[in-house]
C-alpha cells in the first residue's frame, strides 16, 4: 500500500509540473519546448495526474476496513 501512495505522489507531482510548464509556454507564445509540442506535454501532465488518482484509489481499495 505504501508503494501505491508514493507512486501516486510522484506521478501527481510530475503531472502538475508538466501541466504548469506547458500552460506557461503556451501563454508565452511558445509552441515547442525542446523537441516536444506544448500540447503533448499538457497531455503527458494530464496522464500523470490521472495515474496519481488511480494509484490513490487502488491504495484506498487495499486499506483494511
Amino acid at each position: 500500500m505504501q508503494v501505491l501512495l508514493w507512486i501516486g505522489r510522484l506521478s501527481g507531482a510530475v503531472g502538475v509540473l508538466l501541466t504548469v510548464a506547458s500552460v506557461a509556454a503556451r501563454l508565452a507564445g511558445k509552441y515547442q519546448l525542446g523537441t516536444f509540442q506544448s500540447l503533448t506535454l499538457l497531455d503527458a501532465g494530464t496522464a500523470g495526474m490521472v495515474m496519481a488518482c488511480l494509484a490513490y484509489i487502488a491504495a484506498l481499495a487495499e486499506r483494511p476496513r
